[in-house]
């Protein structure tokens, strides 16, 4: 069964950094992070594949946010850099199918989630 644990989030001003973390157990495949802000709908930020060799990013988040994997710890990290009141949202980590090796931006595709780690930043 597939778990996955985010952390890391929190009330920052805008220009700081933060970490976010997820935890996966279980066998998967392509790992992604969304995210929700009020109102609106869910989008995608990044994904990586299990390796961590290959990675796709949001066009407008890919200068700030960065996707990476530690495989020691089984955990997915997104660095997130130079934040502003817009990236205010709860953050999800998602996953594919251990069978699936193809990225994807869709939300649809992505079969297990997380619980969502709150980003809220301030100006």
């Amino acid at each position: 069964q597939v778990q996955l644990v985010e952390s890391g989030g929190g009330p920052v001003q805008a220009g700081a950094s933060l970490r976010l973390s997820c935890v996966v157990s279980g066998r998967t495949g392509i790992v992604g992070w969304f995210r929700q802000a009020p109102g609106k709908t869910r989008e995608f930020v990044a994904a990586i594949n299990w390796s961590g060799l290959n990675t796709v990013y949001a066009d407008s988040l890919k200068d700030r946010f960065t996707i990476s994997r530690d495989g020691a710890t089984d955990t997915v990290l997104l660095q997130m850099n130079s934040l502003k009141p817009g990236d205010t949202a709860v953050y999800y980590c998602a996953a594919r199918p251990s069978a699936v090796t193809v990225f994807s931006r869709e939300r649809s595709q992505y079969r297990y989630w997380g619980q969502g780690t709150q980003v809220t930043v301030s100006s």
